[in-house]
């Protein structure tokens, strides 16, 4: 890598304005609609692609191959990708670290350009492209693939830089006489590692992304069922000028490139997205080799989510069902924060909403997503769609009842049709566990027992990512909230409980859901610099001696 001179300041610059990428609509008829499924068929039609490894600039193809399927057609592979080993993350590792002194000494106004040319990018070059990859890989239909690799992708980048600029710009408030503190916000020692999950495209490129702007030098190991709109990420990011060493993409076995990445001395910081199961295992890992590294590494995580709607005898009931539809269905319930448990009261259950929300499941229509009319496709994998059939069977050997949907068929694609689980006992198995499907567990309580149903929302699982409260009271509002204090890190009043945008709702959640660093904001950039304090004193003392030691 070419390293860059130190430049001189000749201005301070002013960001564009910053504002959420307008969504696109795909309507009938519409230029972005014929370009859009132009783009779906190019992919149809030019599956497998090949995509390889690609450290310090160059394409490595290794003797190990695999495939990314289609999931709405198992037949079909949409790339065919080549898989690191330890001795390629070792290579990746030391590139990225010959890289990383010219990385960071570049001044921050070339690597904000660099972060506003990928959205620009993204958002008027390779949007198309970049969809259709995503729908066609990862299951979305056009409206949620705009949600996430059109709209929020772009959102990440630009609100990213601002954010960096605007901490970039927190400094020390007072000074003392003849003295000047000021604070540098470093890159950390040594590389970052990140991990990234298949159902979001947005955060596959967030991830790397963020360590990237404050100066770091990142090994990426994308998820194996996004590896060909991961593969369009990487090479836009180097169009737009990420030099090569700066961003490593080392698909592969998760363990062989993560195992070698967290036992190297100069592991810096874990940025991930994915199980809770998962994240715990890497926690512990880094845990036992403190004593290898130079420091403490940084460990950010997103994992899982068990989420709800509570919903109070004032609520309104079309609001609840449509919000509730939308929460638990869309994308297949394949989002952290998609509904999981619905918890209704009894008067409001039996009054209407039981039969308009089963009325309202029963008339969505399922298929592969190129086909526009569908409101959602097929799950992402064999594995997660044997996990939720499961799941399902479980509830109904428990006792629970179900009032919608319950079928599937793998025969083609992994399709499982929206099902709402009515149970009497608000800690069975679908209450509890994390699905990650098209499933909604609905619990009726009395309406009077306000406190003791929120006690079972708060204990009920081991996550804390997103909930929501439907109530026309703003008094039931108030006290449901406050109850619900510490059972969410996103929380909503009257909205469901999914579709956080950046720039306005900064997303994350605690206990088993993370550590709550929330993507979308300033905060996430903080957790990747490791500040230093100068102090500059203008004036040398004429001695040491205190006013106080004069007689």
């Amino acid at each position: 890598m070419t390293d860059f001179p130190t430049a001189p300041t000749l201005g301070e610059f002013k960001l564009p304005d910053i504002q959420n990428e307008p969504m696109r609509n795909y309507e009938p008829g519409s230029k972005d609609r014929a370009e859009l499924q132009k783009a779906v068929d190019e992919i149809l039609n030019g599956a497998p692609f090949e995509v390889p490894i690609v450290v310090n600039g160059k394409e490595i193809k290794t003797g190990k191959k695999a495939k990314q399927l289609n999931p709405a057609n198992h037949a079909q592979a949409v790339c065919e990708y080549y898989e690191a080993d330890e001795s390629i993350v070792a290579e990746a590792i030391e590139g990225s670290l010959k890289a990383k002194q010219a990385w960071e000494n570049m001044p921050w106004s070339e690597r904000a350009a660099i972060g506003l040319k990928i959205a620009d990018l993204i958002s008027y070059k390779y949007r198309y492209k970049l969809l259709a990859a995503t729908m066609v890989g990862q299951g979305k239909n056009a409206w949620q693939a705009e949600i996430d690799a059109g709209a929020e992708i772009c959102d990440f980048l630009r609100f990213g830089v601002q954010y960096v600029d605007d901490m970039y710009k927190i400094q020390p408030p007072r000074n003392a006489p003849c003295v000047w503190n000021r604070s540098e916000y470093r890159p950390l020692e040594g590389f970052v590692l990140a991990v990234t999950p298949f159902n979001f495209t947005a955060i596959a490129g967030n991830l790397p992304m963020v360590p990237i702007l404050v100066g770091n030098v990142v090994v990426w190991k994308p998820s194996p069922m996004a590896i060909y709109s991961n593969y369009i990420l990487y090479q836009i990011f180097t169009e737009a000028g990420v030099p090569p060493g700066v961003l490593q993409f080392v698909p592969g076995p998760a363990e062989e490139i993560v195992g070698a990445a967290i036992s190297h001395r100069e592991f810096a910081g874990l940025h991930f997205t994915g199980s809770t199961q998962v994240f715990r295992h890497l926690w512990r890992n880094i845990s036992n080799n403190l004593e290898n590294y130079r420091g403490y590494p940084r460990i950010v995580g997103e994992t899982g989510g068990k989420n709800f709607h509570f919903v109070h005898k004032t609520a309104n009931i079309d609001a609840v069902v449509n919000q509730s539809i939308r929460a638990g269905f869309e994308y297949a319930g394949q989002k952290c924060s998609a509904l999981g448990r619905l918890y209704v009261p009894k008067s409001l259950w039996e009054g209407g909403l039981k039969t308009k929300l089963v009325e309202a499941a029963r008339s969505i229509s399922v298929g592969p997503p190129e086909e526009v009319r569908h409101f959602y496709g097929p799950v992402i994998a064999k594995h997660s769609f044997d996990k939720i059939t499961g799941l399902i069977e479980k509830a109904k050997a428990e006792g629970g009842e179900v009032i919608a949907g319950g079928t599937s068929d793998d025969s083609k694609g992994y399709f499982i049709q929206p099902t709402i689980i009515e149970t009497k006992d608000p800690k069975s198995v679908t209450m509890v566990q994390e699905i990650f499907g098209p499933v909604i567990t609905v619990y009726a309580y009395p309406d009077d027992e306000i406190e003791a149903t929120c006690k079972l929302v708060d204990e009920t699982t081991q996550y804390a990512l997103t909930g929501s409260i439907f109530s026309s009271d703003r008094q039931a509002l108030i006290h449901i909230s406050n109850l619900l204090r510490n059972a969410s890190g996103m929380m909503y009043y009257n909205d469901k409980c999914t579709g956080a945008v950046v720039g306005q709702q900064p997303f994350g959640g605690a206990r088993a859901s993370g550590t709550n660093d929330k993507a979308g904001s300033m905060n996430i950039f903080l957790r990747f610099v490791s500040v230093r304090t100068i102090k500059e004193s203008m004036i040398d003392p004429s001695t040491f001696l205190y006013p106080s030691n004069e007689e």
